[in-house]
């Protein structure tokens, strides 16, 4: 047999972590690497946070998994709090952040259907966005590398730049149900909208009596310094997707919506047979006890500007690597000159530093936001050392 145990559609480098050590993860070989992947922005409290390893193991002794058919204190609870923290009135709990912008999709669509409009099903999507791996999310992304060999595509999506207001606009039609947008986006190249496209975007949801939906998924859950990423605009979406750091490393993802956007998401219409299971629901409520206030929030953004600001300094020592610094709070982003992967790849095997390549020729930075300034420290000594081996290297 040829094929591997695991299905290879990962190119799996050569280090294989087995342990976490808050915000270090440790290889079978007992090196020590220091983590600004966190998971790909999951781990926002680390490997190894004491509450959050507490609620798991105290909730998993009493009851891991019921069905959605019964009544459930945990999904409540949970959903009060979130609810309480943002726009919305109600939130359906998943497993994945492809399942929250599944269900934000569906609950778009529903709206629609619901007020008659059953012609209204197209969102307008955004260039080199990742909305996740499923056909609908693959279906809404325009990135070739993702559709290869899953043709034909679902039908509903209308792809236009991002950060392009008049080109939204332009877009809208007697189809369109809204607009499905990441306010940064993660693997397109750590790329904030503006002000401007994003005030846009809601007044035309308004006008058109649109859905804007948002995708934050990577940048929602406290990674901006904001408990969400919208808050950085002064707007509110109707509906909204949540996972990685929702569940700080446990399966779990969300999708948010206000009462006028849900009216369509009526008994029948949706479900999941793990989504909200009273173990997922622990650790979304350990979690939510670290990052669901001002304070956390406010260290946050002082971390991410320490990073930023020290980035910024540093970049200009390799004017023929990096070209810019780019991104808000902790999920930022080093656009180079070169190919990103090598150099991330350069950093892992010798220096032990873990970062995530990423669209647009940039590497990000998205580390447990429990970072503090000897991390900090130790990121810049690593990066250092690796930037100029590289150009050693680079050469030669």
């Amino acid at each position: 047999m040829s094929i591997t145990p695991l299905m290879p559609v990962y190119p799996r480098c050569a280090f294989r972590p087995v342990k976490g050590d808050h915000c270090h993860l440790i290889g079978e070989d007992g090196q020590r690497y220091l983590d600004f992947a966190a998971g790909i922005a999951v781990n926002i409290l680390g490997h190894s946070h004491k509450g959050l390893i507490g609620a798991i193991q105290r909730q998993a002794e009493t009851l891991m998994h019921v069905s959605n058919l019964y009544g459930s204190p945990q999904g409540e609870s949970l959903a009060s709090r979130i609810v309480d923290l943002t726009f919305a009135d109600t939130v359906f709990f998943t497993n994945s952040g492809a399942e929250a912008v599944e269900c934000a999709i569906k609950t778009a669509r529903a709206y629609h259907s619901h007020v008659g409009n059953d012609h209204k099903y197209e969102l307008i999507t955004f260039k080199n966005a990742f909305h996740g791996r499923t056909m609908a999310t693959i279906s809404a992304s325009n990135q070739d590398k993702m559709h290869k060999g899953f043709l034909p595509l679902l039908a509903g999506f209308k792809y236009v730049e991002f950060d392009d207001l008049e080109a939204a606009k332009a877009a809208i039609g007697p189809n369109t149900a809204g607009f499905l947008v990441e306010p940064v986006q993660g693997e397109g190249g750590i790329r904030p909208a503006s002000d401007e496209f994003m005030k846009g975007l809601r007044a035309l949801a308004d006008e058109h009596d649109l859905m804007l939906v948002l995708d934050e998924v990577q940048c929602g859950y406290a990674r901006t310094g904001k408990f969400f990423a919208y808050e950085h605009y002064g707007i509110e979406p109707d509906i909204l997707a949540s996972a990685k750091g929702i569940g700080g490393g446990f399966p779990l993802g969300a999708c948010l919506a206000t009462e006028k956007a849900a009216r369509g998401m009526v008994i029948g219409t949706h479900g999941s047979t793990y989504g909200g299971n009273p173990l997922a629901m622990a650790a979304g409520e350990a979690v939510l006890d670290v990052v669901g206030n001002e304070e956390f929030l406010a260290q946050v953004r002082t971390m991410g500007d320490k990073l930023r600001a020290r980035l910024e300094q540093f970049i200009g020592n390799y004017p023929e690597l990096f070209e810019e610094v780019r991104g808000k709070g902790l999920m930022l982003g080093v656009k180079m000159k070169v190919e990103p992967r090598g150099f991330v790849a350069h950093l892992r095997d010798n220096h032990q530093l873990l970062t995530v390549s990423g669209g647009d020729s940039t590497f990000r930075l998205v580390p447990p936001l429990v970072i503090d300034d000897g991390h900090v420290e130790e990121f810049m000594e690593r990066l250092s050392a690796g930037a100029a081996s590289f150009a050693v290297a680079e050469v030669q």
